[in-house]
């Protein structure tokens, strides 16, 4: 997931638009609406966090303290780290590649707490009919995948493992939509992708997986938050966190009923939400050196491809009592 489970994409400049707006609807608010001790902001994209706000649990846990929580949804991952950059909230739910992209740009993020590894959950596809029957069959053929985002990190690190440089297939970037299209039209050879798009792509385009990621990289969730609230608020994110780990738990438990309840988030057949529920792994925890580790090699990658344009030390972003 860049982004995590949502079913839309947006690029860089609808992030930055969007973030201005919410800039600006932030300063019309009351000094203490913008920011205040006693209101927990999260941002969330469509998926665990929306089963968290349906029930919730996090409200009943954070009123003894007296703290309130406040909703705002987005559409994806870096929207809602510009939103943390502007001091419009406090936490928030992303993939594994865009909090590089904004540690780079200066921002004031800290990881607050991530999923296990969740390999099964992106994947290169071909056409059910494709002559493509190995992961070395890529050479030289056009591979459609997001630019910047946590499967092109993937497909770096496959094409390394099979013997292949990076340069040795054609990137064609495109959004997960355009993407699609594309794939469909038999403009793309291949499309590297995440669930659940890619679960959708296996269930009504008939797509065959080539290779997952299983053994390649790990391909966790994080959920982030400024250094100032980490510094002030150890206790409410440490709840947060343990509140998301209870319904990735109940998810696990109870797939076909979560399968219901996510479909209607999310807009997809039950079917499409059922395969993408059965290959994840559960669990969230706080981040740990071996999982910053981990991003340091995905920020280290994007340096080397010149997404970046410097260097990044992941420990500038580590939680505060690590």
């Amino acid at each position: 997931m860049s982004s995590s489970f949502s079913p839309l994409s947006a690029n860089r400049r609808q992030a930055l638009a969007a973030a201005l707006a919410l800039a600006g609807s932030a300063a019309s608010l009351p000094s203490w609406a913008q920011k205040s001790d006693k209101v927990f902001r999260i941002g969330h994209q469509k998926g665990w966090l929306s089963l968290l706000k349906a029930r919730g649990t996090l409200e009943k846990r954070l009123t003894p303290l007296g703290i309130s929580v406040t909703w705002t949804e987005f559409n994806a991952g870096p929207v809602q780290l510009e939103a943390l950059n502007v001091g419009s909230i406090d936490f928030g739910d992303v993939g594994e590649a865009p909090p590089i992209f904004a540690q780079a740009a200066g921002a004031p993020l800290v990881y607050a707490g991530a999923t296990v590894p969740r390999p099964g959950v992106e994947a290169v596809v071909v056409p059910k009919d494709s002559p493509i029957r190995s992961v070395a069959d890529l050479k030289g053929k056009r591979v459609a995948y997001n630019k910047g985002s946590n499967v092109q990190y993937f497909l770096v690190k496959l094409l390394e493992k099979r013997g292949l440089k990076y340069s040795d297939v054609q990137s064609v970037f495109l959004a997960p939509p355009d993407a699609r299209a594309a794939f469909e039209k038999g403009a793309v050879d291949a499309w590297v992708i995440w669930d659940p798009f890619l679960a959708a792509a296996q269930k009504t385009l008939d797509a065959r997986l080539l290779a997952d990621a299983k053994g390649v990289v790990n391909n966790r969730a994080y959920y982030f938050t400024s250094r100032d609230f980490a510094t002030r608020h150890t206790d409410v994110l440490r709840i947060a966190i343990e509140e998301i780990n209870t319904i990735e738990q109940w998810i696990s438990k109870n797939k076909p009923a979560a399968a219901v309840e996510l479909s209607a988030v999310l807009g997809l057949d039950k079917s499409i939400t059922e395969l993408f529920l059965n290959r994840v792994a559960y669990g969230a925890a706080p981040v740990t050196r071996d999982i910053l580790a981990e991003q340091q090699s995905i920020a280290d990658t994007f340096f080397d491809l010149k997404l970046i344009p410097r260097k990044l030390n992941l420990l500038h972003a580590a939680p505060v009592d690590l």
